[in-house]
């Protein structure tokens, strides 16, 4: 359902643009009220050091409660939360991917931040499977679906909380998280999708990690070639719908779509460092170069609107009774100390600092979004919205306070 209405809202806009392409996307829109008050939470972050999630969700639950107060009748708002969801992943994934410096110095980086975000994600996510099923009698699988997604560090938080880290800091959360979210998916979906785990089951998988491949290269040269072709005034937001076109249609066919986000991210964000190519070389680098700035800009802000929607809606259907849950907080504070005992310890096993690094392992958007996708059959009673919202708060206020006392978030270059 979710695809289909990603499918069918990319379609019409870019049928749109095709036919007019000066009608409505070269009009500005009034920024909603809420927006803005997103924007000062996230301008003003820095300097409280107060997570803008937390003041997001407090937001959107403080409007929730005025509306029953005063008896606004407002309509069921939360299946558009997988779709807003689905798009703000695709593009903080993009915008993480953009900002990466590509080259050889950065091997040593990209292999430790790869394996912290994967190692750690795989044993506590057996290790809470395994609780599940110990004390809930659920089955090692169906424990592992619901354990995953607590499992995931949140790029949606650990990029944008990093934004006044040290520069070695800030690219290290913005490569561990980015693959986290990916390994997080992929893992994800390779249990849901398989009841029996055999040689079938990888052999399954890595045909769909070699046609997502070739996806990717294709994809990722034609739409570079399209991007440096477009003169329109309006070239960026048919760029952005394609992609998020192409994810969902690979997704609908169960590819590890989430690699081609990530890969055409870094293309186009260091094609200077493919020069040597003749296909490269026809891009005009030193003019494309440029264009992709401007496409970065853009970029920052949409995903900065989407990923505040998402937060201000999910804080929106917040029920208060799940907030202050009892019976889930015994659950949520293991879970949380699990998560900070293992990262620590793969911190010190991949030799990278605990200060600041400990801190900044929020869950988030891609931990809701993972639990509202777990199949009706595998749901437990366990795994609710409580546990859920209790983890992200408590992860993001161990993040605020771990800053605070470090001191570590004031922005310096190296």
């Amino acid at each position: 359902m979710t695809s289909a209405i990603i499918i069918s809202i990319c379609l019409l806009l870019l049928i749109a643009y095709i036919f007019d392409v000066s009608s409505p996307f070269a009009t500005r829109v009034e920024t909603a009220y809420l927006l803005l008050i997103a924007y000062i939470f996230d301008v003003s972050s820095p300097k409280t050091r107060i997570p803008s999630i937390i003041l997001m969700l407090l937001v959107g639950w403080a409007v929730r409660q005025g509306a029953n107060f005063f008896g606004i009748q407002i309509p069921d708002l939360s299946p558009i939360l997988p779709v807003i969801g689905t798009i703000g992943l695709i593009l903080i994934v993009f915008e993480g991917a953009l900002e990466l410096e590509l080259n050889r110095s950065k091997k040593s980086i990209i292999i430790s931040s790869a394996l912290m975000s994967f190692v750690p994600m795989v044993i506590l996510s057996f290790g809470i499977a395994i609780a599940f099923d110990y004390f809930s009698g659920v089955g090692l699988r169906s424990g592992l679906i619901n354990a995953i997604p607590f499992a995931v560090i949140s790029s949606a938080i650990a990029i944008s909380s990093s934004q006044n880290l040290q520069n070695k800091y800030r690219e290290y959360i913005t490569y561990e998280s980015s693959f986290s979210d990916i390994f997080g998916v992929v893992f994800f979906n390779f249990i849901v999708r398989n009841e029996v785990i055999s040689i079938k089951s990888f052999t399954d998988f890595t045909i769909q990690i070699i046609m997502i491949l070739i996806v990717t290269i294709i994809a990722t040269l034609g739409l570079a070639f399209l991007l440096s072709k477009i003169r329109n005034r309006v070239k960026f937001l048919p760029i952005i719908l394609l992609i998020i076109l192409i994810y969902t249609v690979a997704k609908m066919y169960h590819l590890p779509a989430l690699i081609f986000i990530f890969i055409f991210g870094l293309f186009i964000g260091n094609l200077d460092k493919f020069k040597r190519f003749s296909f490269v070389e026809r891009l005009q680098p030193e003019v494309f170069v440029k264009e992709v700035d401007k496409f970065e800009e853009l970029t920052n802000e949409i995903t900065f609107s989407i990923r505040a929607l998402f937060f201000l809606l999910f804080g929106y259907l917040i029920e208060t009774s799940e907030l202050l849950n009892t019976h889930t907080i015994m659950w949520s504070s293991g879970i949380f100390v699990g998560i900070f005992i293992l990262r620590s310890i793969f911190l010190k096993v991949f030799r990278q600092n605990i200060d600041p690094l400990l801190f900044i392992a929020p869950r988030g958007l891609i931990t809701i979004l993972l639990f509202i996708t777990i199949p009706e059959g595998q749901q437990i009673g366990l795994v609710n919205n409580s546990m859920v919202i209790q983890i992200i708060i408590l992860t993001a206020i161990f993040m605020m306070v771990g800053l605070m006392i470090t001191g570590s978030n004031k922005r310096q270059t190296t």
